[in-house]
């Protein structure tokens, strides 16, 4: 499986591949879920798939903070208290239209080598929301499963069981492979919900003249989309739709990028013992480039996308903080302020975690950095990407 994801990462532009779904999914209708949509809301909110029972997907990924983590934290807890992740729980909404990872070879000023787009998790590791659905449930700082046989029993003995044999079949439960592979397909289909994925947001109705933007939520949008010197150039990496009744927008471009983030001292993976963090507070994250690794790509090509993370949806980001890999701004305006003046000599921001491949513009002014953006400019920014949290009501 590794040499073949390899192999066709490698061939630039090429996808890679997936089998037929195990079971057609009914297009959504108006009327609420489908059956196997609500199967999968059955699976995510189960709090007793986890070892010790009490932790669902929906503990990190609650519909009441857009399917991020609620507590806040820098990163999640997992179900054994002493345990947490590495990385900020990212939300759940909208990543149902990340493409399989692939390497895009078209080259820009700000992209020289081409980028890697796609895929799931920060550093996107799996391909399919099917293949991400199953990990949490076998990570030891998540939800601690020696095996996915400990989640199929339980599936099997669950309340909705009936349910899940009239959606995959009366001996779905018969065979452990399957019927793993049928418990990821119901989770993504709940994922590729329209109750995960709105598109209820202010500038939703806004663009369908139904809302009005206040002057300060204009000017941010404005400068937000203005990819000009005179630009906060923002839609370079969070990308709007041309034509948002074809396409709605989704505010990233699904690249993976280094912007230098600094470490989180905070980080409570920091403090985990060994097995589970060897590396203690030395540990650092190289995102892409680690995973890279792990599936066989030579050394000094993984090299090429350490510091690398997932360019995330800014669609509900009001709502999901912290930001970053690994949480460490706290506020929106922390992170445009950063965005503004990473490289402004005396801003005092920290050196960044990895210090390779970070995206830097070195011999041009108003770029990622040193933007040049008035505090009332970023103001504005802040209170356009408020417009984007789903759930309002014209």
């Amino acid at each position: 499986m590794k040499k073949k994801r390899l192999l066709l990462l490698i061939l630039a532009g090429v996808f890679t591949l997936t089998l037929a779904p195990l079971h057609s999914i009914a297009a959504q209708s108006g009327e609420g879920l489908t059956p196997i949509q609500q199967l999968g809301k059955y699976i995510f909110f189960d709090t007793t798939l986890s070892k010790p029972v009490g932790q669902s997907c929906a503990t990190c990924h609650d519909p009441g903070s857009a399917f991020a983590d609620p507590e806040g934290g820098a990163v999640s807890q997992g179900a054994l208290q002493s345990r947490v992740g590495e990385r900020n729980s990212p939300s759940v909404s909208y990543a149902a239209f990340s493409p399989q990872m692939y390497f895009d070879p078209k080259t820009s000023p700000a992209i020289p080598d081409g980028q890697y787009k796609g895929g799931l998790f920060w550093d996107g590791r799996a391909d399919t929301l099917e293949e991400q659905a199953l990990q949490p449930f076998v990570n030891p700082l998540e939800m601690h499963n020696s095996d996915l046989k400990q989640v199929f029993l339980a599936v099997r003995q669950s309340d909705y069981a009936n349910l899940f044999r009239q959606v995959f079949g009366q001996n779905s439960f018969e065979d452990l492979d399957y019927a793993s592979a049928c418990i990821g397909q119901a989770i993504a289909a709940y994922e590729r919900s329209a109750e995960v994925n709105p598109f209820t947001s202010k500038f939703d109705y806004w663009k369908k003249g139904q809302a009005t933007l206040t002057d300060t939520e204009l000017r941010g949008y404005m400068l937000f989309t203005n990819t000009t010197m005179m630009g906060a150039k923002c839609a370079n990496c969070h990308s709007v739709s041309a034509n948002e009744t074809v396409a709605p927008s989704l505010f990233t471009n699904f690249g993976h990028q280094n912007l230098g983030v600094p470490g989180n001292p905070e980080l409570p993976f920091y403090f985990l013992q060994k097995p589970l963090n060897p590396a203690g507070t030395n540990y650092i994250d190289r995102g892409l480039g680690d995973f890279l690794r792990s599936i066989g790509v030579p050394e000094e090509l993984a090299a090429k996308e350490d510091g690398r993370f997932k360019i995330p949806s800014l669609r509900n980001c009001a709502i999901t903080a912290p930001y970053e890999h690994n949480g460490v701004f706290t506020t929106l305006r922390e992170v445009v302020m950063f965005n503004n003046t990473r490289d402004v000599p005396g801003a005092g921001w920290p050196a960044p975690e990895v210090a390779e491949n970070v995206h830097r513009h070195p011999s041009m002014d108003r770029t990622f950095g040193k933007l040049g953006l008035t505090d009332q400019q970023v103001d504005d920014i802040v209170a356009f990407l408020g417009t984007l949290t789903d759930g309002y009501q014209p």
